[in-house]
């Protein structure tokens, strides 16, 4: 068994290395390890239908939707009117266009349940006005990015469908409804960040918004606000399941782009094209890490994995600490998608045998990798970021610093007091 793991571990570390993407590097190791194990045709069979058996979920059907109903919202007009209501109940603050990139990347990215949509929309929106007013450029393109991972924590999220499916049925009303105080506290955080650096630059205010203008705005980014309404309330109270919520939410998002006059014929065919891109990459990257979820399992490699962990300690926050690191660790060169199918199966059974509830720890495990996305080397939001700003990698890591750190402290909070994601759902019961 033992020879099996180094050739899994082994081939996909080497792969990932010379910049084979993530997909083939996580079917072709699997692939591998088969090979050593049975014989060469088995090993491609099974590979193969491992992979085919892995999309054969209903449950997976609300990803390429809500994927396609967050592209119509990129193009149809949703993000501007979100900023334009943001921007209108605190743009006049010192600083006040920092705080509106949180808000309405946490709006957003709770909508779209995209954080590289909401990174490329917010960030290609408030650029500019940011520029023109003299903020930071690199401290504006940080903000961005980490505000940006708030949407994948807020319902609804694509990751949280994942999550559920990785992890054997974990209810997907129960998992939105515990993303809403995590993600709501890793906002305020952030803009505690920014606050302190709106200090130290000594930013004037703005101008004051009058109460008709932030009416009007209001009213305007109503009927996208409604969407959340619509989508998890219809989830929580049963009226239909997150695959059904996420066709409706684009039956919704067509209704209103095209309302909104910002969506014609010709743009829809280029998000279609854009959405179906999209889909196919991540449907690709969840059905080789189905297959290499069951490679593992096959090798008992779950069992080894929390065998070991459990001989380090019996203490659940010990566990929970070692684990927060090794995600932390994983989410630097794994995108989030794989990283949840492929090491749920290995951590859930070890905390669930610890007594900590299974939506609790898909809270943190989302979080964890939420940093991921803003590290190099892999971080998807924080080259989208950085390229919507016009900036480099290497000028925006220092004022992205004290974000991390922010991150790392309200991950701490959350791993460790369990009622901030488990109190919504209690209520439910």
């Amino acid at each position: 068994m033992i020879s099996e793991i180094l050739i899994l571990v082994i081939s996909f570390l080497v792969l990932l290395a010379i910049g084979v993407p993530v997909a083939w590097s996580i079917g072709l190791s699997c692939l591998f390890t088969m090979l050593a194990t049975i014989d060469s045709l088995a090993a491609f069979t099974t590979v193969a239908q491992r992979m085919a058996t892995g999309l054969d979920s209903f449950s997976l059907l609300a990803i390429p939707f809500f994927i396609l109903a967050g592209q119509i919202m990129n193009q149809g007009g949703i993000a501007n009117r979100l900023i334009n209501f943001a921007k209108a109940l605190i743009g006049s603050l010192p600083g006040g266009l920092v705080y509106v990139n949180v808000i309405a990347a946490m709006l957003f990215g709770a909508i779209s349940g995209s954080a590289v949509a909401a990174a490329s929309a917010i960030g290609g929106i408030l650029g500019p006005p940011m520029e023109k007013e003299n903020y930071s450029r690199e401290f504006g393109a940080a903000i961005n990015v980490t505000s940006s991972t708030t949407g994948l924590v807020i319902p609804p999220s694509n990751v949280l469908i994942v999550y559920s499916l990785a992890s054997g049925g974990v209810s997907i009303a129960s998992l939105f409804l515990a993303g809403y105080l995590p993600g709501i506290l890793m906002g305020l955080a952030l803009m505690l960040v920014a606050a302190v650096w709106i200090k130290k630059k000594k930013y004037p205010s703005g101008k004051p918004s009058s109460i008709g203008i932030v009416l009007s705005t209001f009213l305007k980014a109503l009927p996208s606000l409604l969407l959340l309404v619509v989508v998890i309330g219809g989830i929580v109270s049963g009226i239909f399941t997150a695959t059904e919520a996420s066709g409706i939410a684009v039956l919704y998002c067509l209704i209103l782009s095209f309302i909104y006059g910002e969506l014609n014929k010709k743009l829809l065919h280029k998000v279609f094209l854009s959405s179906v891109g999209t889909t196919a990459i991540v449907m690709l990257l969840i059905a080789t890490s189905m297959s290499m979820s069951w490679v593992m399992s096959y090798e008992n490699i779950p069992q080894s994995v929390s065998e070991v962990l459990l001989a380090l300690s019996d203490n659940k926050y010990v566990i929970l600490l070692i684990i927060n690191l090794l995600l932390l660790f994983v989410g630097t060169f794994m995108d989030m998608t794989p990283a949840v199918l492929i090491f749920t199966p290995i951590f859930l059974p070890v905390v669930v045998n610890l007594g900590i509830d299974p939506v609790h720890f898909g809270i943190v495990m989302v979080m964890n990798l939420c940093v991921g996305l803003c590290t190099p080397p892999v971080g998807a939001v924080l080259f989208i970021g950085v390229g919507v700003a016009k900036t480099t990698i290497q000028k925006v890591m220092k004022p992205l610093l004290p974000l991390y750190l922010v991150m790392f402290i309200v991950l701490l909070l959350v791993t460790f007091i369990p009622a901030i994601s488990l109190w919504l759902p209690s209520l439910f019961e």
